[in-house]
């Protein structure tokens, strides 16, 4: 039967091990999945887009092993007592089509985006920065600030939201572990002296949440919350003086800050960074833009992470959801009464 991780287990397993240590082991996961990106299948994802919100879904293969999510997006919801976003995930067997792994993916998306923020800016922020800009105090927001320091020892954080309860919410979370939050009365006040700029923010329409005078040389951006067609944060004179790094170009080109730049704008997927194929960041002056929508293959890669840590512990139930009978061919015999005839 396949292994599973329930959202109380999920929450054991990040309070036990610390979320800056699951973000260092998952950042090593990704890395090793997006080294070798040219093996997996890629499609972008299969979404359902409404007036309230996209569900979608997200699938990828290594020839070994097949993982899709089931992910939604709803900017309305936490008005209404939702989430915005909910998920959960599945790994099989490519040889037989069975599923071996199931976890909810909620919490683990959560881990998983921020790591990935994290493991591109290693190599697309300036060296030394210590200071970052967080535009929007979202539900995303402590994972972010929580993976920036793991991977670059950030701890300055210079915050903005329209709402200012989320603002308070993320300092009550974050300063007891030793955060310095700096609450912003405005973008220009958070973005000033900061090294490294993360937007996300949720409304699904076509805003300017950053200006280019707001942006000065050497700011590398972590553009996280454009997520989804006629969704953006960044305005488009920004994209024209920066480099931009993308995860697969041709989901972002669809639902990433790109969507408003021509068809052939240039981009360089994040991957042959990694392989040496390209390089990160050129020069000290040099704007960096992740232009971040989230991929199949880092679901995949988180997936895996939480599978291999928690292999053998009793985080893992298992879940009875495959049907299997004992002939293969004679399925009917699991509904076939056992009451003797006449």
């Amino acid at each position: 039967m396949p292994q599973f991780v329930d959202v109380g287990n999920m929450s054991r397993w990040i309070q036990r091990e610390g979320v800056e240590r699951l973000m260092s082991g998952m950042i090593g996961y990704l890395e090793e999945d997006f080294r070798r990106w040219e093996r997996f299948d890629k499609v972008p994802r299969i979404a359902n887009h409404t007036p309230f919100g996209v569900i979608e879904l997200m699938p990828t293969s290594d020839h070994e092993t097949y993982a899709f999510k089931y992910v939604n997006g709803h900017p309305f919801n936490p008005a209404r007592g939702f989430q915005t976003v909910t998920a959960f995930g599945v790994l099989a067997d490519v040889d037989n089509g069975y599923p071996t792994f199931l976890a909810e993916m909620t919490l683990l998306t959560a881990l998983r985006t921020a790591a990935t923020s994290a493991m591109t800016a290693k190599t697309l922020a300036r060296p030394g920065a210590r200071c970052m800009a967080m535009i929007g105090a979202g539900s995303q927001a402590e994972f972010q600030a929580l993976a920036f320091r793991a991977a670059l020892g950030i701890e300055e954080l210079r915050v903005f939201d329209v709402d200012s309860a989320a603002i308070g919410k993320l300092r009550r979370n974050l300063e007891p572990l030793g955060f310095r939050v700096m609450e912003a009365s405005s973008t220009d006040e958070a973005v000033f002296g900061a090294d490294i700029i993360t937007t996300c923010t949720a409304d699904k329409a076509q805003n300017t949440v950053l200006g280019s005078d707001q942006v000065r040389p050497g700011v590398h951006i972590n553009a996280v919350g454009g997520d989804c067609p006629g969704k953006t944060e960044l305005s488009a004179q920004i994209l024209r003086r920066a480099r931009v790094f993308v995860e697969y170009t041709e989901q972002t080109r669809i639902e990433g800050e790109i969507q408003q730049m021509e068809p052939d704008f240039p981009v360089v997927e994040y991957w042959k960074v990694l392989t040496g194929e390209e390089i990160g960041r050129r020069d000290e002056e040099e704007i960096t833009i992740f232009d971040s929508v989230g991929f199949a293959i880092a679901d995949f890669s988180a997936l895996r992470f939480l599978r291999d840590s928690t292999a053998g512990t009793e985080l893992q139930t298992f879940i009875d959801l495959v049907a299997d009978p004992e002939d293969p061919k004679d399925l009917f015999s699991l509904v076939r009464s056992r009451r003797p005839v006449g």
